[in-house]
């Protein structure tokens, strides 16, 4: 039976699935989108890695999924979960998107390298750009690549960019996309709205994750 990589999609928002993310694997991987039974930020303190470790435990004894190609997105505080699995977990993710979020809470590990996805909006007012450039800034140099400053989108420009930073050790790529907007899961190029729909978010994500299988 050929086996198929399993993703953990954010949950955030109802529009259209996850902001448009779970339709664009295409029955090439296997979704997993696991509830908590607490409103807490899911971080180390507050139990999240262990929620984390026993899906992963019921996922791995109950579905065909490819134990090497586990991917993880999430968004916001949420987000931040991704981003303590990207330092604490490297052992049991391939990669990691982290969509406007950033460092929350204490977390260990962060010396093994990971493949990672940062996006973050430049006006974003709950986790300001800093701090979300700040674990790309990490994973770049225990990745191994070179230290750089990416350009970002002109406030008011309503566009984003995205950039993978070089020299990075193979098969370990770190990349950031930079958009002119504010805390929002779905973006919109050449709007203030968003939408899971017309967001480019879904196919950015998805096209990093891809490489992997």
């Amino acid at each position: 039976m050929r086996t198929r990589p399993a993703a953990a999609l954010a949950t955030s928002g109802n529009a259209r699935s996850s902001y448009g993310r779970q339709e664009q694997p295409d029955k090439s991987a296997i979704p997993v989108a696991p509830r908590a039974s607490t409103t807490a930020v899911p971080t180390r303190a507050t139990g999240g890695v262990t929620f984390v470790d026993g899906t992963i435990r019921r996922v791995g004894g109950g579905l065909c999924a490819n134990a090497a190609q586990r991917l993880a997105t999430r968004f916001g505080w949420a987000g931040g979960m991704s981003h303590t699995l990207a330092r604490g977990r490297t052992n049991a993710f391939r990669a990691v998107a982290v969509i406007s979020g950033g460092e929350v809470s204490g977390c260990d590990g962060g010396v093994r390298p990971i493949a990672h996805f940062g996006i973050h909006g430049i006006s974003d007012s709950v986790l300001n750009v800093a701090r979300g450039r700040s674990p790309r800034d990490g994973f770049t140099r225990v990745n191994g690549c070179i230290p750089q400053s990416p350009r970002e989108p002109a406030p008011g420009s309503r566009t984003h960019i995205t950039a993978t930073c070089s020299g990075c050790r193979a098969g370990y790529p770190v990349r950031r996309a930079a958009f002119d907007g504010g805390h929002v899961p779905g973006p919109v190029d050449g709007s203030s709205r968003e939408s899971g729909v017309a967001t480019w978010i879904k196919e950015e994500v998805w096209r990093f994750f891809a490489q992997f299988q």
